[in-house]
């Protein structure tokens, strides 16, 4: 069910009605319901019900077996199985041709001739999201900061709640059980900020993201055809494309949360107005970033492989130098886990994984050096100017990762940096960006879109929008978001004849 439609609207404003008159005991049981209904609309494939139900099985009864167990090492060794048996299924139906084709290419290394032949696997919407979140559910409980939820059909809500089963956020059981199950009773504000929010994100989908689509298909599927200044503009609309499906897809499924009294994190905050690429994680997939920190990085770096690699490397390096080459490869070891958790290839792992390790090492190494260079040249940090050419850096960064993301492969992203060469660069000024797919008025729309989306983004900087419009008269807040709806409805991408397409990161 994509969240853009009319269906899924259909679907949520159903919810609400029944929602707010059932028993408020019982809610809970319908939002079970309705993401039973919202899996069924999204997959018709009936083994990505066994899939689903294998994951919600697995981590009750494991969970369950962790909170009777006898001792810490009966725990962790329960925790343990557990957590391989969630992870075999997400490698099978993720990356099992990855991995599989990848071994056999290294064993070719040695003279063997062998061939993989690629399997038709199709995973269900949302398994990693759901299996990551029933993971970190299970080592929760393992670690004693959650207690198992006995009621199976609770646990199968908080795995398979369906605003996040598509992309997210990822939660956390202690979070979640506060509000998942509470009794809500009906709050106009919630309805009316949920609702707006879904607007709000139609907005970013609809009116910008699918438009930037148009000019990233044209360059990135025809890259040879233009070379040069058309990449530099195709990638830029690409981070843009980006960052408004996904961000946008956020907007829609927290709003949705919000209608239902259910609160969900936060997955943005701005992060193109980052001044370094470790801030631009901490602002973008707010809660994936979380996780891998919580569930993966640190646990790598407590284990006794890690622990015996930094004593040796402290006797050859030093102290400071020991701790801290022990804790660059355990980065490596996650943004190699980061961009393969983005997809079974090549480009991903470069493009959202060990590039950016690569820009935060090299940062830290580097630090002290360029420290000395603001010292010479007298540069003020704190200077708007400087800050501004921090931004537009770690966005150029950005955008370099972003076109191996985007590349059909690791080979075209390089051949496509390649033809930045072309020096084609003063047509950006005889209409190069008319060329891309979109007319006069598409791009107009786009641009208003993308001038519209940074005013406010600026504006949260200092604001809550919301709040401060709540505090408005209500001709004022309505003109508001009625202007916002029929900006969507006239210049969105949707209706007969056009399919708007999936979110990007739900084929995650």
């Amino acid at each position: 069910m994509i969240l853009t439609s009319s269906i899924y609207l259909t679907f949520l404003v159903i919810l609400l009605f029944l929602y707010y008159i059932f028993p408020k005991k019982m809610q809970w049981l319908l939002l079970l319901l309705f993401s039973f209904i919202f899996i069924a609309f999204s997959t018709s494939d009936v083994k990505a019900y066994l899939y689903i139900l294998y994951t919600v099985l697995v981590s009750y009864v494991g969970s369950n077996i962790i909170g009777d167990a006898k001792n810490e090492k009966q725990k962790k060794r329960i925790q343990s199985i557990t957590v391989i048996l969630l992870f075999i299924q997400l490698v099978f139906l993720k990356y099992l041709n990855f991995v599989g084709s990848s071994s056999i290419n290294f064993i070719n290394l040695f003279g063997v001739n062998l061939s993989w032949t690629n399997l038709s696997i199709i995973a269900p919407i949302g398994v990693t999201f759901y299996t990551l979140i029933a993971i970190g559910y299970v080592i929760d409980v393992g670690r004693g900061v959650s207690k198992p939820q006995l009621n199976i059909l609770k646990h199968a809500l908080y795995v398979l709640y369906f605003p996040q089963l598509t992309s997210g956020p990822f939660t956390r059981y202690m979070d979640m059980e506060k509000t998942l199950y509470s009794k809500h009773k009906f709050e106009f504000k919630n309805v009316c900020f949920g609702f707006q929010r879904i607007i709000w994100g139609f907005f970013k989908k609809l009116v910008i993201s699918e438009r930037m689509a148009i000019m990233v298909n044209t360059v990135f599927d025809n890259y040879s055809e233009f070379p040069g200044i058309y990449i530099v503009i195709a990638t830029i609309a690409f981070a843009i494309q980006l960052y408004t499906d996904f961000s946008g897809c956020m907007d829609i499924v927290i709003g949705s949360s919000e209608t239902l009294g259910v609160t969900l994190p936060e997955n943005f905050d701005t992060p193109y107005f980052s001044k370094s690429i470790s801030e631009y994680w901490r602002r973008w997939h707010i809660t994936l970033g979380t996780w891998f920190k919580d569930y993966f990085f640190y646990p790598i770096l407590k284990s006794n492989i890690f622990q015996n690699l930094q004593s040796k490397l402290k006797k050859v390096f030093g102290k400071k130098w020991g701790k801290k080459l022990t804790t660059y490869c355990g980065m490596f070891i996650l943004w190699f886990t980061v961009g393969l958790w983005h997809g079974g290839a090549t480009k991903y792992i470069i493009g959202s994984g060990l590039l950016h390790w690569f820009y935060i090492v090299s940062g830290e190494v580097l630090e002290p050096v360029f420290n000395k260079i603001v010292k010479i040249l007298h540069i003020n940090k704190e200077n708007f100017l400087f800050k501004f050419w921090q931004i537009v850096r770690t966005f150029i960064l950005v955008c370099i990762g972003d076109l191996f993301f985007r590349s059909t492969s690791t080979a075209d992203a390089i051949n496509m940096i390649k033809s930045l060469g072309v020096n084609n660069y003063t047509e950006i000024f005889k209409g190069a960006l008319l060329n891309l797919g979109l007319d006069f008025k598409d791009l107009a729309i786009a641009i208003s879109g993308i001038l519209l989306l940074l005013t406010i983004s600026l504006l949260k900087q200092k604001y809550k929008i919301r709040e401060e419009i709540k505090e408005k008269n209500i001709g004022y807040r309505y003109a508001i978001w009625i202007s916002l709806i029929v900006f969507v409805l006239i210049f969105g991408y949707y209706g007969t004849g056009y399919d708007a397409a999936s979110f990007i990161y739900q084929n995650f």
